[in-house]
C-alpha cells in the first residue's frame, strides 16, 4: 500500500505540473493521455513487451550461469586468476553501449544480439559478488575443514559455496534490476520488435504518449522481475537473516 500511495503521489505531482505549466503534450503528456495511449495500443505494446521480457529472462539466466561459473573458476583455479581477473575487468571497462553495434553485426537484428547484450551486463555483478563471497569464507571454517582432512573440492562445494550464497543472492538482485538495460539498449541499436524498438519509432513520430506508455510497461516488468527474484532467493536461502525486516539494526 505504501508503494501504491507513493506512485499515486508521483502521478498527482505529474498531473499538477502539466496543469500549472501548460507544457505541450508532445514534450510531456499528461497521465490521462498516457493511459489513453496504453489502452488504445495495448495489443501492440503487449506484443513488444513479450519480446523484451523473453530477452530479459534469457539474458538473466545466461548471465547468472556464466557469472557463477566464472566465480567458481577463479576460486578453484589459482593459476588462472592472473589471466581471468583482467578479462573480467575488461568486460566492464568497455561500455556496453559501444559494443552494441558490434553485437548486432555479429548476431543479427533478432533476439540473439539483445540476449547477448543483457548477458554482458548481468555477467559482471553476479561474478564479482559471488567471487567476493567465495573468498571471504570464515577462516576458522577453512582451518577446521583442513584439520578434518577435507579436500579442496569438498571445501569448495560443502563450505565455500553455501557460505557465499548470500553474496550470490545480492549479485542476482542487482542483475535483475539491470536486466532491462541490455535488452532495451540492444533494441535501440537495431531490432524489429520490443519495447525499445517501439519507443524509438514513437520518438521519431513525436508520439510521446506512446513512449511513456511503453516506458510504464517496462518499469512494471522490471519491478515484477526484481520482486520475483527477491522472493525466490528468500525461499532458497532461508537461513540468511534479515535484520531490517525483523526490526533489529544490522
Amino acid at each position: 500500500m505504501r508503494g501504491l500511495l507513493a506512485a499515486a503521489g508521483l502521478v498527482a505531482l505529474w498531473q499538477g505540473f502539466v496543469w500549472l505549466t501548460e507544457v505541450p503534450p508532445f514534450l510531456l503528456p499528461s497521465p490521462g493521455r498516457v493511459a489513453q495511449a496504453l489502452a488504445a495500443r495495448w495489443d501492440s505494446i503487449a506484443g513488444h513487451a513479450l519480446v523484451t521480457g523473453i530477452e530479459m529472462l534469457a539474458g538473466l539466466a545466461l548471465g547468472a550461469l556464466l557469472g557463477a561459473a566464472m566465480a567458481l573458476t577463479l576460486t578453484a583455479w589459482r593459476g588462472g586468476r592472473r589471466w581471468l581477473l583482467p578479462l573480467l575487468l575488461v568486460s566492464q571497462a568497455i561500455p556496453v553501449f559501444a559494443i552494441a553495434p558490434l553485437l548486432t553485426l555479429w548476431f543479427g537484428f533478432g533476439m540473439a544480439s539483445k540476449v547477448a547484450m543483457a548477458t554482458l551486463i548481468i555477467f559482471f555483478p553476479v561474478a564479482t559478488a559471488f567471487y567476493d563471497g567465495l573468498r571471504r569464507t570464515e577462516p576458522g571454517w577453512i582451518d577446521l575443514a583442513q584439520t578434518m582432512g577435507a579436500s579442496g573440492a569438498a571445501t569448495l562445494w560443502r563450505l565455500r559455496v553455501p557460505a557465499a550464497l548470500p553474496a550470490l543472492a545480492s549479485g542476482l538482485r542487482v542483475a535483475a534490476a539491470v536486466a532491462p538495460i541490455g535488452a532495451v539498449v540492444g533494441e535501440w541499436v537495431g531490432a524489429s520488435a520490443g519495447l525499445g524498438y517501439l519507443m524509438l519509432h514513437a520518438n521519431g513520430r513525436s508520439q510521446t504518449d506512446v513512449m511513456f506508455a511503453a516506458l510504464f510497461v517496462l518499469a512494471l516488468m522490471a519491478l515484477a522481475l526484481w520482486f520475483t527474484v527477491d522472493r525466490l532467493l528468500r525461499r532458497a536461502i532461508p537461513w540468511q537473516p534479515d535484520s531490517l525486516l525483523s526490526g533489529r539494526d544490522p
